[in-house]
């Protein structure tokens, strides 16, 4: 099989465009009857103008042209290449039982010029540029087995694997040696250029090493069917300065478990309920510790998921729904102190509660629809006193889409539709 594909973009911004390019072959070859051989390689590259935005006066957008810009178009790029190679290999050792090895290897390169506002001062903004040149290498490998067993009338559908992680990142960042000359803020195309000495700002090398061991079982009995699974993970960072010869690691583990119970016993009609928790470690996030920061020696992040709802197909399976209820939360979440604000705490609680309604409905002939709308209630239970019991950014209250479509037997298909979301805030605070 072979997937290419190539999108050019531009914007409303002015100057602010971008092209995406993927490459992406795969092979799947029966080595024998009860072996097969899964080969994916993928490139993917997209180069684009950053825009950050107009800056804001007095705590709201400043009043300019919705289209200024005042990053360097003229100049001002990113381009990420990424790459990854994968190898699953499937071995059916009987017809309940199945052996499956994966093995991936990915690869990004990144680049950036970058210009952007740091602050405005009555009619002046101020500006910078930052440049970036960062690798980052990720090896994987995942090994499980699967199989069933019965005990009795109940069916044991089980899942052994074990995982591990390499990943190499290395960032290099540079930024101007002067000062780049204020321009007026209300004509932004009028803004310099900056073309003097670029200076190093930091040379830095992550480490990271992965471990994980996880097991599960699904088990089917009449009309009820339970879930059960509990993963551990073992995570291991270190971070070295080229530039400053400054280096620190850290170790952090946890247990992630898995509870899902679905119910049959409505024709038409599946009830569920689920349980989940899982764990953001210390220099997890973007991958590396900054040497010598007290919050390098904090307990990971955590975020626990308590979801129920009702699966239904209706007219002769025409049309399928799902309503959701859910409870996501995060906790142990990184706060300021208080009473020390350079210090960091894990006092913080974010916590989401919504409600969601997806439908899709085949229509005559080949055309389809689908569509959902979703509330949300979203607020920072716990967090330092300017954020307290207020929303997180960017967390709108109502969303929804709308499309119809036309699904041809050809292989090929089109969509039109509309999404809609509701009013975010741009700032916690």
């Amino acid at each position: 099989r072979l997937n290419a594909a190539q999108e050019e973009y531009g914007s409303f911004r002015n100057g602010v465009n971008g092209t995406r390019k993927l490459f992406a072959p795969s092979l799947n070859w029966r080595l024998a009857p009860d072996l097969n051989w899964l080969l994916q390689y993928e490139y993917n590259e997209h180069s684009r103008t950053p825009d950050r935005g107009i800056p804001g006066v007095n705590g709201a957008p400043a009043n300019v042209p919705l289209e200024s810009v005042y990053s360097d178009t003229r100049r001002d790029n990113i381009r990420d290449v990424s790459q990854s190679l994968r190898s699953r290999l499937s071995y059916d050792l009987n017809a309940q039982w199945q052996l499956r090895h994966l093995l991936g290897l990915i690869r990004l390169d990144s680049q950036f010029d970058n210009t952007y506002v740091t602050g405005v001062s009555g009619s002046n903004v101020n500006r910078q540029r930052w440049q970036q040149d960062l690798t980052a290498d990720n090896l994987i490998s995942q090994t499980e087995l699967e199989g069933e067993v019965y005990s009795g009338n109940v069916k044991h559908q089980l899942l052994l694997g074990v995982d591990q992680g390499w990943q190499e990142r290395n960032p290099k960042l540079y930024n101007n040696a002067s000062t780049i000359a204020a321009a007026n803020l209300y004509r932004p195309q009028a803004l310099a250029q900056y073309n003097g000495a670029m200076r190093l700002n930091s040379d830095a090398q992550h480490r990271v090493r992965s471990r994980g061991v996880y097991a599960q079982d699904q088990l089917t009995l009449g009309d009820w069917q339970l879930l059960a699974g509990l993963r551990h993970d073992v995570f291991h960072v270190s971070s070295r300065r080229v530039d400053t010869g400054a280096s620190e690691s850290r170790n952090s583990s946890s247990l992630s478990p898995r509870l899902g119970v679905v119910w049959n016993g409505l024709p038409a009609h599946a009830l569920y309920a689920s349980y989940s928790k899982t764990f953001a470690p210390v220099g997890g996030s973007l991958i590396g510790l900054t040497p010598g920061s007290q919050g390098n020696t904090l307990d990971p992040e955590y975020t626990r998921l308590y979801e129920t709802g009702i699966k239904s197909d209706w007219l002769g399976n025409r049309v399928a729904t799902t309503l959701s209820l859910y409870r996501l939360e995060l906790y142990n979440r990184r706060t300021t102190d208080p009473a020390d604000p350079s210090r960091t705490i894990l006092t913080g609680l974010q916590r989401s509660e919504g409600v969601e309604l997806s439908a899709q409905a085949r229509l005559p002939g080949q055309a389809y629809l689908r569509g959902g709308v979703a509330v949300q209630d979203a607020s920072l239970v716990r967090a330092e006193p300017a954020n307290q019991g207020k929303r997180p950014a960017n967390v709108s209250k109502h969303n929804g889409s709308l499309f119809v479509g036309m699904d041809a037997s050809q292989g090929w298909f089109g969509e039109v539709g509309v999404t809609a979301v509701g009013k975010r805030f741009a700032d916690s605070a």
